[in-house]
């Protein structure tokens, strides 16, 4: 045998055996490796050296909301803790490798387990070296004191008849900036435990997330931006700045009585006395002004409104207030409708959706932006919950600013003139405490301004109870913008003013008192202010 084709044999089995185990080491490294580790049944996704350290979550003031703390028993030799429960659908929960996170802790997956940008790349040499990777931190525009305050407020007792307030734990709170879009507060009830939630998770246990998702109060629903409801009379703010905005109407443009109180016919219902809110304490025979009407939301006269206004005006308006359309937010909102199901809305069912009992279907969030409209001049800034980005050692990588969302909605005078009719709602219509006893509102120094809502659902339902809010309106200096505003609504709740206007109360009188958001104090309106405006009679 010659030896020289021996050895020449032997070289190349090497090599082919060389070339094999090379291409077996890039598919299986390379090629599918995401999907290797990915899998569930791969134990090595839960090896430590296989598993971020993962960003921590800070609020806007860089107090700590969530880490990953070590527990060498948990997959990935850690588990996430959380020190604002109350964020739990917000923020959502992080249950190591084999389970998807929700909540922000998905939308910024990439940032907090270190996979983007020079972190992803400083990732790399630590799994060269078998070191952890490292997460990017976040900050949110939530301010945690001001959070912990909604939640607290939301859950005190009201006086409950079953008449017009009723016992509900379940409904929604946002507190926002309108003037940047920034979320200060947002708060979903029911909640769940997002310790508990990522504890068992982490170590494969499913008994708890199996008892919340069964749970038929859907504590997993984020309802800020997933609940859809009837908006009830919170929606004659949208149809006042687009009668306004339009010229279809004016503050001060008054109605013959039938357009007030009834009977008469629009589209193709009977409106009756009944049903104006107004016909108790109103002169039989009297002209009323659109300011009177919205300020004791009376039904008829914004029904007469919105069929001014006309179909096409009426949507186009609402296009432009982002209802229907996807809003641009970090966590997924869903889309609000005022048409039927089939896409079209007629004149009959307009006259309905006008003072919000139509098919308007939107959620706690879209409402809160059509108030944001108006405190904020006519402009919709374009909500966030995002302050910025940075790495674990505090170079910033991503920083949030303020963005107009759309071209200005409508016109500065008609944005004011909304505000001043809302300020009316509080001191001389359904948001006074002196007509509505437990509102609480008209109590506040803090000049709350407001729209009340109750969703009338039918059956033996109860009303969701709704306040759309500003805060603090100067009757003196209308121009001036509110520094807050307050979105809150409880489900099947009862009369808004009575079911939310105490815990809304309470929330400006502990934000503005404390500090928390600075704002000066504006003066109390004289005794007459009702009489002068013509709000009462």
């Amino acid at each position: 045998m010659n030896i020289s084709n021996g050895i020449r044999r032997i070289t190349q089995l090497f090599l082919v055996l060389f070339l094999a185990m090379s291409v077996g080491l890039v598919y299986w490294q390379v090629a599918v490796a995401e999907q290797v580790t990915s899998t569930p049944r791969n134990q090595r996704s839960c090896m430590r050296s296989n598993v971020p350290v993962r960003g921590r979550i800070f609020d806007r003031n860089g107090v700590l909301l969530a880490q990953s703390v070590p527990d060498s028993t948990a997959c990935g030799g850690y588990v996430r803790h959380y020190y604002e429960p109350s964020l739990a659908g917000l923020i959502g929960y992080y249950a190591g490798p084999n389970f998807l996170a929700t909540g922000l802790e998905e939308t910024f997956n990439d940032y907090l387990s270190g996979q983007v940008g020079m972190t992803a790349l400083d990732n790399q040499v630590n799994k060269t070296l078998h070191r952890a990777p490292v997460g990017d931190d976040i900050y949110l525009t939530i301010d945690v004191r001001i959070q912990r305050l909604v939640a607290k407020h939301f859950k005190e007792p009201v006086p409950i008849d079953n008449n017009i307030t009723f016992s509900s734990d379940r409904g929604s709170a946002i507190v926002m900036n309108p003037h940047t879009g920034e979320v200060l507060a947002m708060y979903s009830s029911p909640g769940y435990d997002p310790n508990k939630m990522a504890e068992t998770l982490s170590h494969g246990i499913l008994k708890y997330y199996n008892e919340v998702f069964a749970d038929k109060e859907h504590p997993l629903v984020f309802r800020p931006t997933q609940g859809q409801y009837v908006p009830g009379s919170t929606y004659k703010a949208m149809t006042l700045m687009a009668g306004i905005d339009s010229g279809a109407t004016a503050l001060q443009k008054t109605y013959e009585p039938k357009y007030s109180m009834g009977p008469v016919m629009l589209g193709q219902h009977l409106f009756t006395p009944e049903m104006s809110h107004i016909q108790d304490y109103t002169p039989k025979n009297t002209n009323v002004s659109t300011n009177y009407g919205f300020a004791h939301s009376d039904n008829v006269l914004f029904a007469k409104i919105g069929e001014d206004i006309g179909v096409d005006q009426w949507l186009a308006y609402n296009k432009k207030f982002y209802v229907g359309e996807k809003i641009p937010f970090e966590v997924p909102v869903a889309t609000s409708r005022v048409t039927k199901t089939d896409g079209t809305l007629d004149e009959n069912t307009l006259v309905d959706n006008a003072f919000g009992q139509g098919v308007d279907f939107v959620t706690p969030l879209q409402v809160a932006l059509i108030n944001n409209i108006a405190a904020n001049d006519g402009q919709l800034m374009q909500p966030t919950v995002l302050s910025k980005i940075t790495t674990n050692e505090k170079a910033i990588i991503k920083t949030q600013t303020a963005q107009n969302l759309g071209d200005q909605q409508i016109k500065q005078e008609t944005a004011r003139d909304t505000r001043k009719a809302m300020y009316g709602v509080v001191q001389c219509g359904s948001g006074n405490n002196s007509f509505v006893p437990g509102a609480m509102l008209s109590t506040s120094p803090w000049g709350i301004a407001v729209k009340t809502g109750t969703a009338e659902l039918g059956g033996d339902q109860a009303a969701h109870g709704w306040l759309i809010t500003q805060a603090p309106y100067n009757y003196q200096d209308p121009g001036k913008m509110p520094a807050l505003t307050i979105l809150a609504m409880k489900e099947n709740g009862g009369e808004g003013a009575n079911s939310v206007g105490p815990m809304v109360t309470a929330m400006y009188n502990d934000i503005f008192n404390n500090k928390y958001v600075k704002a000066d104090m504006p003066p109390a309106p004289p005794a007459n202010y009702c009489t002068s405006e013509k709000l009462l009679y």
